[in-house]
């Protein structure tokens, strides 16, 4: 049986956690990165589909093909991230069914319609997105996650003859504290939820 995580962890999940804009001039590691996925690969995804495809950007080239595709607001905070996630889903998530999922039928989902798989690849890869943010923090690293960017120029200048399409990004790193605003608004229980 699963038992609650303890304070500090809830307050580095979620309390303290904040989105960054500004970064400190720390690097961010391939073994982190690393960690990073194998926390979040684990969540759960419908029937084990996992589409999401992540590019950690993380050299001056790489930088240097992103600058065209982002808005100008988002221009800055993300060429001095140390590292930006692109968060991609695959279109063709159906093509690894035999070993996500040996029991599925990959030829059922080939037969399905364009509007079904991309709805499927977005929803699933925007959870595996989210599962992400989550193993960040849980390594110790700040988030940025964005829209604000050019996605048919991003998928250009990454997954060109792929079948995979970007989604959001996500700035990683050591984020300058100081920088942050109060945090805005959030719904209470009551004007966000109910139970029936």
């Amino acid at each position: 049986m699963p038992s609650p995580i303890d304070t500090q962890a809830r307050n580095t999940m979620f309390v303290e956690a904040r989105t960054l804009r500004q970064w400190r001039d720390e690097p961010v590691g391939e073994e982190v990165l690393r960690d990073l996925w194998s926390l979040a690969r684990l969540g759960p995804t419908a029937n084990n589909l996992n589409p999401a495809r992540i590019v950690f950007v993380t050299t001056d080239e790489a930088r240097q093909r992103l600058r065209p595709c982002l808005a100008e607001g988002n221009i800055e905070k993300t060429m001095t991230a140390p590292v930006t996630a692109i968060i991609g889903y695959d279109l063709a998530f159906y093509e690894d069914l035999p070993i996500l999922d040996p029991d599925a039928d990959p030829e059922k989902w080939r037969n399905r319609s364009e509007d079904a798989i991309r709805a499927t690849a977005h929803m699933n890869g925007t959870l595996q997105g989210a599962y992400l943010i989550m193993a960040a923090r849980a390594v110790g690293l700040d988030c940025g996650p964005m829209a604000g960017f050019d996605k048919k120029k991003v998928d250009a200048a990454f997954f060109a003859g792929t079948e995979i399409r970007s989604n959001f990004l996500c700035n990683l790193g050591h984020g300058d504290r100081s920088t942050l605003r109060p945090r805005q608004a959030r719904f209470t229980f009551e004007e966000a939820c109910r139970i029936e």
